[in-house]
């Protein structure tokens, strides 16, 4: 795209309203020479997508098309083909005479353009759509066949006997792929496979909810489930206990690790896949939702020399995120940092990662052991479990190293006292500890249909309690962008117990929960729910997702 056109773009957006001279600036030094200035807005959080192609339509006079139920004519198909589509992400929407309809995320990338006029020998008209429209629609029109009448086709036993199943042409392989495919272009965090009594379920979770992808035949579930097992290198003979694995796969152009979980129950067995997009993880600390003093406080906590950090929360609220940007924050040259994770979900360069393997007895606390002759600087427990991995990670602290680990408990000042009942020694919790965090992800509200509505009474008087004034807040009254939930994306809120010397002191002379928080509320401490509020006010989330995952 020619400079000016770039700059255009940039003025147009400021005059929307969607950026400020700012964020221009920033945008159009940091981007790489071959980046489009729009998808640096996007990737940066400036805009959104939706917002750009507003943008693009009023400056060229394209038409803008949502793509979710579309009339595609499939007779057209054949014009462009499969692997065409995939690669420049366009896909034929009609024809009218001589003129083809096609939709594309770039109708300024005229090599594409003119590529498909000399293949089709038609007058391409661009129409821009969403990038994720397109490549969804490429899957189902392209991709998504009826895979129940394929497999009534072919033999059931020979099905089950056929156990490579790694033919490109393969019903199984396809649907599979698909599945794959189809997470990792809405961005989701698991794939569940539910066999029924009649029917098997295929369900993904996206932005922390499930919702109903596809219904399979019951036919599918016997060659589905060996397919899945084989690509993940586990026992297709064993049906009846539980078995964990591993696929990695390139999808998208992105590296892609699945974790696979197998369940047997009285309908066959459950597959839940969990899946981990590296390049779907931000490592910056100032990128997971702290609030600027919160994020000050906990870089405060990272930067010591030694002690311990804990981070706190329930299974799916970031926990891992958190630790992995502190880790890149801490990673540096001459620090030898080492990590004993269960498992280990994403790979850090510079950074050595053990794999916790109980069958041959290497645990958190004989991993950590291990560790500490290995000349550390900064650790990584994944998880404190027991007694005997707290104390040796409470003792480590003490003696040069930096700890980092996470317990499961529902607030910052419960970490304490779960410590102490795991027999590590009061005075050794109140100095070791240089602060904890309790974190929960809350969905936010999806920019592309964002609205105003008046608050309520109640809703009033739960803000003056923490000293807000809100007449007004945001919410999402549901799009195509969003799947009509009226949400896109999640962020984090915190609580960020830093102790310091007062707090410390609470500690040491054994005050209860409530009074050290209210000796930390002395220096500035929030809770959960007053984190939340403050990203309501803002317009980031909603006051029913606050209560969701925080009491007051």
């Amino acid at each position: 795209m020619p400079r000016r056109i770039r700059l255009r773009i940039g003025e147009l957006l400021k005059q929307e309203g969607f950026i400020n001279d700012e964020q221009l600036s920033q945008a159009l030094e940091e981007k790489s020479p071959d980046q489009k200035l729009g998808d640096k807005l996007i990737q940066e959080g400036y805009i959104t997508e939706l917002q750009l192609i507003e943008v693009l339509q009023q400056q060229l006079g394209i038409t803008h098309e949502r793509l979710n139920d579309y009339p595609f004519d499939r007779s057209i198909l054949n014009l462009v083909p499969k692997q065409f589509a995939i690669d420049n992400n366009v896909i034929p929407l009609k024809r009218d005479g001589n003129r083809l309809y096609v939709a594309t995320a770039d109708p300024l990338d005229y090599f594409v353009i003119n590529n498909l006029r000399l293949q089709t020998g038609f007058k391409v008209e661009p129409v821009i759509a969403l990038k994720d429209e397109i490549r969804q629609s490429i899957m189902k029109m392209y991709e998504r066949e009826d895979f129940a009448d394929e497999f009534e086709q072919e033999n059931p036993t020979e099905q089950r006997q056929d156990l490579s199943l790694e033919e490109e042409s393969s019903p199984v392989v396809k649907l599979m792929n698909q599945l794959i495919q189809q997470a990792v272009v809405e961005g989701a965090s698991d794939i569940h496979v539910d066999p029924q009594e009649e029917q098997v379920l295929v369900r993904l979770r996206v932005d922390g909810a499930l919702r109903h992808e596809q219904i399979l035949a019951k036919n599918v579930q016997s060659s589905l489930t060996t397919r899945i097992k084989i690509m993940a290198n586990l026992d297709i003979t064993q049906q009846k206990v539980p078995q964990d694995g591993r696929i990695k796969r390139l999808v998208e152009g992105r590296d892609i690790d699945l974790r696979v979980s197998t369940l047997p129950t009285i309908f066959g067995e459950k597959i839940v896949i969990r899946v981990l997009d590296t390049m779907s993880v931000s490592n910056r600390l100032d990128q997971i939702g702290f609030e600027p003093e919160n994020l000050n406080k906990f870089r405060e906590m990272i930067e010591k020399p030694y002690g311990i950090v804990l981070l706190t929360g329930p299974t799916g609220s970031g926990k891992t995120s958190t630790m992995y940007a502190a880790l890149t924050h801490l990673n540096e040259e001459q620090s030898n940092l080492i990590t004993v994770e269960d498992p280990v979900e994403y790979e850090l360069e510079g950074v050595n990662q053990i794999q916790v393997n109980p069958n041959v007895g290497l645990t958190f606390a004989s991993g950590l052991r291990s560790i500490l002759r290995q000349d550390p600087d900064i650790i990584m427990v994944g998880e404190i479990r027991d007694g005997e991995t707290a104390n040796m990670a409470v003792r480590a602290s003490i003696t040069g190293h930096l700890v980092l680990s996470t317990l499961h408990t529902n607030d910052s000042t419960g970490a304490i006292n779960r410590l102490v009942n795991m027999d590590v020694e009061m005075f050794l919790v109140g100095t070791s500890v240089n602060g904890i965090v309790a974190q929960r992800l809350v969905r936010t509200i999806c920019r592309d249909c964002m609205t105003s509505r008046q608050v309520t009474e109640l809703e009033r008087d739960v803000f003056k309690r923490y000293g807000m004034d809100l007449d007004h807040v945001k919410k999402g009254s549901g799009c195509a962008t969003c799947n009509n939930t009226g949400y896109r994306g999640r962020t984090a809120i915190h609580e960020v117990l830093l102790i310091d010397e007062r707090v410390r002191e609470a500690i040491l002379d054994g005050k209860n929960k409530v009074e050290i928080e209210r000796v930390a509320k002395e220096q500035g401490f929030t809770r959960l729910f007053e984190d939340g509020l403050r990203k309501v006010e803002r317009g980031e989330t909603t006051l029913e997702e606050v209560y969701r995952v925080a009491s007051e």
